[in-house]
């Protein structure tokens, strides 16, 4: 007789992954862009156009917003702006604000 052995990956649990997602919005840093420009691959005269490899694609380095801050790994969330302020009125933007909405304020659950 034989056996079979199966493995199952599994998945963590929604609240892990949002978890962890959660902390690295709250750790992503603001960075600059490189001031060189990046150069645009070359065409060649073949009929199918020269592709740059994936990890050659972005050869520049990001640096932090703040130099006292250090530079981001490959795993860290960063942004080039802040958000705009949600709450007031911006119609340049498009934002209505939410001066004179009524506001459900929801007490977080812990578990003990």
């Amino acid at each position: 007789s034989c056996t079979v052995k199966t493995c199952w990956m599994r998945l963590p649990s929604f609240r892990s992954v949002g978890d962890a997602l959660k902390d690295r919005f709250d750790g992503a840093s603001r960075v600059m862009m490189p001031n060189t420009e990046i150069e645009a691959p070359v065409q060649r005269n073949d009929a199918a156009p020269h592709r740059v490899p994936r990890r050659d694609r972005y050869r520049f380095q990001l640096r932090p917003h703040n130099p006292d801050h250090k530079t981001p790994g490959s795993k860290d969330l960063v942004y080039l702006e802040s958000s705009p302020g949600f709450c007031e009125k911006n119609p340049r933007l498009g934002i209505p604000g939410t001066h004179g909405r009524a506001c459900t304020i929801r007490a977080s659950v812990s578990k003990k």
